[in-house]
């Protein structure tokens, strides 16, 4: 009697839930911080300008030699070389026609008016204006300089579109008695002009404050860890 009595009054006591804990790896991988590798974050640049090269693939070259090029014909056609010489005189007498201006600044505004349109024709637009899917976009990266002659430096063409400047900057010298403010602005007008044209910058692309990694790098982002972790418990059973 008196056992029964001790076994009803102290019963089994369930035993203690098992807590188990998840190992954390702290390993950092050498070859994840590789110049090859992808990494998100902010993207560092190491300078502000940027030379990039247009280059042609087999398959441009194969689109371009299926069609004539229209969008750069026209400069080798009789009468393009003398419509240089008509929109420039045109010009002068549009200026010298605006009440007080003298003929030191109608020259100057037709140098500056002349070089400006030149570039933005030859060296700005990219592309072909129309008829564009006949070459499959081969054309899209290059501008009307690059188009011409098939891209071959020193035809009869681009010397005349050389020539050209250096001469009406001559004219517009003289004509405004080599007076130093002008004669500045003049040569500047001509350098904006010239340079895009020489050899040496053939498909080549100057990028001011580009947006892409110059450097290969970029700021890896990395998870942040804390020095412990929330033990996960098994639920244990219920007491009754």
């Amino acid at each position: 009697m008196a056992s029964t009595i001790t076994n009803r009054s102290s019963p089994a006591r369930p035993s203690p839930p098992s807590i188990s804990i998840d190992p954390v790896a702290h390993t950092t991988s050498t070859s994840s911080l590789s110049p090859g590798s992808k990494l998100k974050g902010r993207a560092r640049s190491s300078s502000l300008l940027k030379v990039e090269e247009i280059r042609e693939s087999v398959d441009d070259v194969l689109d371009q030699s299926m069609y004539a090029n229209v969008n750069q014909e026209w400069v080798n056609r009789k009468g393009a070389w003398l419509i240089h010489i008509v929109l420039i005189l045109g010009g002068k007498l549009l200026f010298d026609l605006i009440p007080g201006v003298t003929q030191n600044i109608s020259w100057t505004m037709t140098n500056i008016a002349y070089m400006l349109l030149s570039f933005l024709m030859f060296h700005h637009v990219t592309g072909i204006p129309f008829q564009s899917d006949m070459h499959g976009g081969a054309y899209d990266d290059l501008t009307l300089w690059e188009q011409i002659d098939e891209g071959a430096q020193y035809t009869p063409a681009k010397k005349w579109l050389i020539c050209l400047p250096i001469g009406l900057f001559l004219v517009s010298t003289h004509f405004t008695h080599y007076d130093p403010w002008l004669f500045a602005i003049n040569i500047t007008a001509l350098l904006i002009v010239l340079i895009p044209k020489l050899p040496i910058l053939h498909r080549q692309r100057i990028r001011i404050l580009p947006d892409d990694d110059a450097s290969g790098f970029a700021t890896p982002t990395s998870p942040i860890h804390s020095g412990a972790t929330t033990p996960r418990t098994r639920p244990s059973s219920m007491i009754m």
